[in-house]
């Protein structure tokens, strides 16, 4: 199959001009102004963006957590993610306590192999690690595994010991992985947690009044702090505050190879969205939880400045009807997690490039090139260029949608809500090739079940 992009405004994290594009065998082949080629396909870009797939490397679908197993499966949620603009994710895959996580990473690929719309890597999420298993992760790493997240938080859930993350830390370092963190305190936070039910203080706005922000940053500093000392880059996932982020800005400062993303709810939501009437704030019970509102134009300002690398989704949707009500009684028994795949794209561009927060460029690699870079897939990710993958996304600059769950252009995620319900974007996907195929146009789904595959992702490369 070929296709040749006409007439479009190409915009990397690098580069910005106009050109077509002539994609051959799942690759681009040729770039260049008024290209005359034939194809079996041509897409016509005039007055729109030509920019890579985005790429979201937090999502966990098909995930059992607290009772409940998250909404969106590998068929339904990566559908989604490509309908919004993402061509590739990186979920995680769960190591059971006591078993292998080379089991474990079977067990994922299972769940995913041959229902993918769109290409997939896995972390893998570590829950205990003797010395006796530490050669597992030498091995994950030979098998395109080559990030690993550990737990501050859910203490006899997910949670791990300052030991095991040392462990853990020395034995990346060694192998060039990378070390992805959940930075909260979470032996405190359930102190917290057990004094507010005390209390009978059980309404979703608890989850947030029971987060404080320092205990975020308390796990950031730790978790920098071990990193720094074992040798090993750390990402930390889904930075929520200002208090951590500005433990981000000060070991980055220092030198240290430190990185961190942030979402689209921390930088659009807030701590208002629980104190909606009835059971609505459990539609936003997340962690870490929405944070006073206050916090947003510092983690624009973290983002701008480069001290936040990424924006990801941490997407896990929990259906409100049927999941989120089994905490109705009790907020510390609410699945944690919120939809978010499908919207990210159009909401970054939105509130980042038309509001005037960040450019262009950077818009692309935020939600992209970054996560390409730190997670070994760059440059066959990424990027537009001869010989990388033609994921690609043709992008309406100027489209307004409103998204909600009754929109068929922005939702089609597997749950009953959308956590940016009446949002209006300028900015909207409209054609989408996933290594060449046409797997989105114009609101439809393209594309077959399985068209996705598993990357096999490099070492860190040290950008």
């Amino acid at each position: 199959m070929s296709v040749l992009i006409k007439n479009g405004r190409i915009v990397t994290a690098v580069d910005d001009y106009h050109a077509d594009i002539y994609i051959e065998n799942e690759t681009i082949t040729v770039i260049g102004e008024k290209l005359e080629m034939d194809a079996d396909t041509v897409l016509d870009a005039s007055g729109k963006l030509v920019i890579p797939g985005g790429i979201d490397p937090h999502t966990h679908l098909d995930m059992p957590f607290g009772g409940a197993v998250s909404a969106d499966d590998f068929e339904t949620g990566t559908r989604a993610a490509a309908h919004g603009g993402t061509t590739t994710l990186v979920d995680f895959a769960i190591q059971t306590k006591g078993h292998s996580t080379i089991e474990a990473l079977d067990t994922w690929h299972a769940k995913a192999e041959g229902k993918t719309a769109i290409d997939y890597g896995f972390h893998m999420i570590i829950t205990d690690m003797e010395d006796t298993r530490l050669h597992e992760m030498r091995q994950l790493a030979d098998d395109g595994v080559t990030s690993y997240k550990l737990f501050m938080a859910y203490p006899g859930v997910l949670y791990v010991d300052d030991g095991t993350i040392y462990r853990t830390m020395r034995k990346a370092g060694e192998d060039g992985t990378v070390i992805c963190m959940h930075a909260e305190n979470g032996i405190v936070i359930d102190e917290i947690v057990k004094e507010a039910l005390a209390k009978g203080n059980t309404a979703p706005k608890y989850h947030s009044l029971t987060r404080p922000t320092r205990m975020e940053a308390e796990g950031v500093h730790r978790a920098i702090s071990i990193a720094e000392v074992a040798g090993v880059p750390v990402y930390i996932v889904h930075l929520s505050s200002s208090d951590a982020l500005e433990q981000v800005v000060l070991a980055r400062d220092r030198g240290v190879h430190v990185f961190a993303e942030t979402c689209p709810q921390y930088l659009f939501l807030d701590y208002s969205y629980y104190e909606k009437k009835g059971f609505e704030g459990a539609k936003y019970v997340m962690t870490p939880a929405l944070r006073e509102k206050w916090n947003q134009e510092e983690l624009w300002r973290g983002l701008k400045m480069g001290d936040l690398q990424t924006i990801a989704t941490d997407h896990c949707p929990f259906c409100f009807k049927e999941q989120k009500v089994l905490g109705k009684d009790d907020f510390s028994k609410i699945p944690n997690g919120a939809p978010g795949v499908e919207n990210r794209m159009s909401m970054v561009y939105n509130g980042g490039v038309v509001a005037g927060r960040i450019s262009i460029n950077k818009f692309v690699e935020l939600t992209s090139t970054a996560a390409a870079k730190t997670f070994g897939m760059f440059p066959k990710k990424g990027t537009i260029a001869i010989g990388t993958d033609a994921d690609i996304v043709i992008f309406d600059p100027n489209r307004k949608e409103t998204i909600s769950v009754n929109n068929a252009c922005t939702h089609h995620m597997n749950v009953d809500y959308n956590t940016y319900e009446g949002f209006e974007v300028t900015g909207f996907t409209e054609t989408v090739l996933s290594r060449g195929k046409v797997v989105i146009e114009n609101c439809e789904y393209k594309g077959t079940k399985g068209d996705g595959k598993f990357i096999k992702r490099s070492t860190y490369s040290g950008h």
